[in-house]
């Protein structure tokens, strides 16, 4: 509650209200630390704060209490003069999703609504149209219709889809341009001449090769060897395969990587493959053309044989030295643990490029496999968190066959 109702408060502040009724007369600090405390503790008899709420204020506690008070959707209930509670019916739902939307940021509508199916299950009511179009839609409500899918009716599955298709337009905007130009730069800069054009010289590249034929007189480097940027033809591809595991803990990883695997496979100079995995192994690379089709072809939840997934991926590979593979998964192995990591050795002995992600989030530190983590970092593949807006860069080190950038309170060495 405390995240959700100080996001609220100071919301309040910014629209200039200094008390629950609305007013902007000023009724004083102590007054106005009285009201921000009582919101945050939800105005048990105990709480100690003597405050009453009026007007916006008391309807928005009511919103919280209805998720986090101890009387839970009842005191809702009685505050709005209905009969049900929050976790009664879909309508008494619907009034209330409606009302977070209207004292709440998007920001916190999206954690508030997270809360509620976590904490009073009501993950089955979003297999309602009147549901779904009463929601916030952002990753985390797309991970869970894609895990409720299966049992998604007729009916609710053309809502559904409008719904995860609203956010993944949304992460293509925020995502597409900014990945595109910082791979064709990559691209571009991973093509090496020998014979380059003026402006096409890599300076740092050539100076390093040409350091014996330093002048000390001079004090200047004599070039006798130039190396330069080619430009990235359709001829010069690089082979991308994102491996992405689809167990339920994966869900976000797996709405972002849908998103990045689409936009990847829109750039000529890539020649891009999408293959999701529990303990089966399913290649959804024909379907990359529309990110919404890929995500409702993944089968959230299940078991995880990431050796399987991998014999698939280094199956595909007919050029090694330009391929890069990205396995996304949190390792819990559920299949054969020496093989998987033998294939990863095997894959970079031959020239592979491999990448792996604990989770392609915004989400922070995530639960892994520590004891896999290890291994993968004893072959010189080190496994680590990545965000959104990191991963372009990520994609990029890997083209040019640099060191990764690997965030510092992420690595997992």
């Amino acid at each position: 509650m405390t995240e959700a109702t100080t996001v609220a408060t100071d919301r309040t502040d910014e629209a200039g209200r200094t008390d629950g009724t609305g007013r902007t007369d000023g009724t004083g600090e102590a007054d106005e630390r009285l009201r921000r405390w009582r919101l945050v503790l939800g105005g048990d008899a105990a709480d100690g704060t003597g405050c009453a709420l009026g007007g916006r204020d008391a309807a928005m506690d009511g919103a919280l209490s209805a998720l986090y008070g101890k009387e839970g959707g009842a005191n809702y209930a009685r505050r709005k003069d209905r009969s049900a509670g929050l976790g009664a019916s879909a309508p008494s739902v619907a009034r209330w999703l409606g009302d977070i939307r209207t004292y709440f940021p998007s920001s916190v509508v999206q954690v508030m609504q997270r809360d509620a199916i976590d904490r009073l299950g009501l993950s089955t009511l979003l297999l309602e149209p009147e549901m779904l179009e009463a929601v916030e839609a952002d990753v985390h409500l797309v991970g869970t219709l894609l895990s409720l899918n299966k049992a998604m009716p007729e009916t609710t599955k053309e809502t559904a889809r409008a719904v995860v298709r609203k956010v993944v337009e949304d992460l293509e905007k925020r995502l597409a341009t900014r990945t595109r130009a910082t791979l064709t730069g990559a691209l571009d800069r991973s093509a090496r001449v020998s014979r380059p054009r003026h402006h096409d010289i890599d300076w740092n590249r050539t100076i390093a090769a040409n350091l014996k034929n330093y002048l000390p007189e001079y004090r200047t480097v004599v070039p006798e060897r130039l190396i330069g940027y080619g430009r990235a033809a359709q001829s010069v591809k690089k082979e991308v395969i994102l491996c992405i595991d689809q167990s339920g803990s994966m869900a976000a990883s797996v709405v972002y990587a849908s998103v990045f695997g689409a936009v990847l496979s829109s750039m000529r100079s890539l020649n891009t493959r999408l293959v999701v995995f529990d303990t089966n192994v399913v290649d959804l690379t024909d379907q990359l053309d529309d990110p919404v089709d890929v995500l409702f072809g993944t089968q959230l939840g299940g078991g995880t044989d990431i050796n399987r997934a991998l014999a698939y991926c280094q199956a595909q590979i007919t050029r090694p030295a330009d391929t890069v593979v990205v396995l996304i998964s949190d390792l819990y192995e559920g299949g054969i643990r020496n093989e998987m990591l033998k294939r990863v050795a095997a894959m970079k002995a031959s020239g592979v490029q491999f990448v792996t992600l604990l989770a392609l989030s915004d989400e922070g530190s995530p639960a892994y496999d520590r004891e896999h983590a290890a291994a993968l970092a004893a072959l010189d593949a080190p496994a680590f968190a990545c965000t959104p807006d990191l991963f372009p860069e990520v994609m990029a080190a890997a083209i040019e066959r640099r060191p990764l950038p690997i965030p510092d309170m992420a690595a997992h060495q």
